[in-house]
């Protein structure tokens, strides 16, 4: 029981941090909110995996304020949620890396679609979609780097913590042994 309390512990601290740091001043698509999505779908193995970066972005866009292609950003961070399960089935560094990078690219991809489609922003040719995806190649940038950076902290205190607690079990088995 106490490792999963320690779990809920780092998870909502993950959620808490993630919330905070969309809300302060950021460069643009920097925030922990993929690295969420991924640690709570590999963690949590209860439809919370997927609600909870869902929740975090419900509040955050609330207090933020909302845009028209909410449900496109919210549905690429259920998407992410969803990657965690494939990290989950052989958790590795590779796996990690490569549904933050898949995220990323994800995230870029579906919501400069809907930017393109849904907003006054860009023509609705060819052209003005490939001018879309080019404008946004910044944004991109960030995205990606944060991914990786968040989810390389995240994943890598869990583990930590993880391996700490499986030491204390296995002191604590010895010592009841004696």
């Amino acid at each position: 029981m106490k490792n999963k309390t320690t779990l809920i512990v780092l998870l909502a601290a993950v959620a808490i941090l993630s919330a905070v740091a969309r809300l302060l001043p950021h460069p643009s698509n920097f925030v922990p909110l993929g690295a969420l999505a991924l640690i709570s779908g590999t963690y949590i193995r209860s439809r919370w995996g997927v609600v909870l970066p869902l929740l975090v972005m419900v509040a955050t866009d609330t207090l933020i304020g909302w845009h028209n292609i909410v449900f496109f950003t919210w549905g690429c961070y259920l998407l992410m949620s969803m990657m965690g399960w494939w990290i989950r089935q052989k958790k590795n560094a590779w796996r990690v890396v490569g549904g933050a990078l898949a995220g990323s690219i994800l995230f870029f991809v579906v919501t400069n679609l809907a930017v393109w489609a849904f907003t006054p922003l860009y023509t609705k040719t060819a052209a003005g979609l490939v001018y879309c995806f080019y404008m946004a190649l910044p944004f991109f940038r960030n995205t990606v780097l944060s991914d990786l950076i968040f989810s390389g902290i995240f994943f890598g205190s869990f583990e930590v913590v993880l391996y700490w607690m499986a030491l204390r079990r296995k002191k604590l088995q010895t010592v009841l042994v004696k």
